[in-house]
């Protein structure tokens, strides 16, 4: 039956009226770039508890308070995170995947990367690696530690948790700094290499500072310089490898967040800015505090610059180690 001309003209009206509110709703998730389907995943590529995974769920707290999204922490563990960052490069670029990039982390085959298969976001923070040995008849500082390995090369062997992983790599450029041939011991984890490097079956550590920070307090561990360009506040006593002499040294470890590259910049922006803004936060700076970091304030391009470039310093001391990755 046709409409009324009346009846006609009142729904010509209430179509040109939806049609209207169309530019509104738009622009209003314009300013919000994750209508509420569904909520963010930010992967960790390790177990929880780890450094990396409380500090992600601190910083991902924070954000999804400032967003207004839910963020859930999807733990993916797996040969020293690559299984996160194929995971994270698969995914759709619509603004609900990150995963947190520590670093520098090199592998045996390609994996994806930031600045190729991913675009960085932020730089979380940044901070130290300890060089420990048993305190128990040690040198007494770090020129005296390099003397006593270079008369006696043979004798010295030091623990990361892993090939390839900063650690590692910070043992090796220290050996090439120093000219000393200390020998690679490698473990899935600081764990267990903290209790060998305490009870003396490896005579050095280059560990990460959470699980060595209560044996150097307790004097079982002497920490003779930290990698960093900067002491840290929870071991205000120890000095920087520089400040030990062993001059022009620097190995930090990062970690970035990173989300598929076809990510939108102005979603990529809008997730810096609250990651920044989150550093200040309670719970956050407290995981900060515990693994001796140093929040970052780091635009996405700069957090990108400054990936790539530790990646390719530590690809050259590898290459220079002759390091066989696996």
């Amino acid at each position: 039956m046709p409409l009324s001309p009346s009846l006609a003209r009142r729904s010509l009206l209430r179509f040109a009226a939806l049609l209207a509110a169309v530019p509104l709703c738009t622009a209003a998730y314009a300013d919000k770039p994750w209508p509420t389907v569904r909520p963010i995943t930010w992967i960790v590529g390790y177990v929880p508890g780890g450094s990396v995974d409380v500090l992600t769920r601190a910083f991902a707290k924070s954000v999804s308070e400032q967003i207004g999204q839910s963020i859930v922490v999807d733990n993916v563990p797996g040969a020293s995170g690559a299984l996160a960052l194929q995971q994270a490069a698969r995914a759709s670029g619509d603004g609900y995947t990150l995963v947190t990039v520590p670093g520098p982390v090199l592998f045996a085959r390609p994996q994806p990367q930031i600045g190729t298969e991913l675009k960085a976001v932020a730089m979380l923070s940044q901070g130290p690696i300890v060089l420990v040995g048993r305190a128990a008849q040690a040198p007494a500082d770090l020129k005296a530690l390099i003397a006593a390995m270079k008369a006696e090369p043979d004798k010295w062997d030091f623990a990361s948790s892993g090939i390839g992983t900063g650690q590692h790599l910070a043992g090796e450029l220290f050996n090439t700094m120093a000219g000393t041939k200390m020998l690679h011991v490698p473990y899935k984890g600081g764990g267990q290499a903290v209790v060998d490097v305490t009870g003396g079956q490896v005579k050095l550590g280059m560990l990460g500072l959470t699980p060595v920070l209560a044996q150097i307090k307790s004097g079982q561990l002497k920490a003779y310089a930290v990698t960093t360009p900067f002491r840290v506040p929870s071991l205000p006593d120890v000095p920087t490898m520089d400040q030990a002499g062993l001059k022009g040294y620097e190995a930090t470890q990062y970690f970035a967040v990173a989300a598929p590259k076809t990510v939108p910049d102005a979603v990529v922006s809008r997730l810096n800015a609250a990651i920044l803004k989150a550093a200040s936060a309670p719970e956050v700076r407290h995981a900060l505090d515990a693994g001796g970091q140093v929040a970052s304030t780091m635009s996405p391009a700069e957090a990108q610059a400054s990936v790539q470039k530790s990646l390719a310093k530590f690809t050259e001391v590898a290459r220079q180690a002759q390091i066989t990755l696996n």
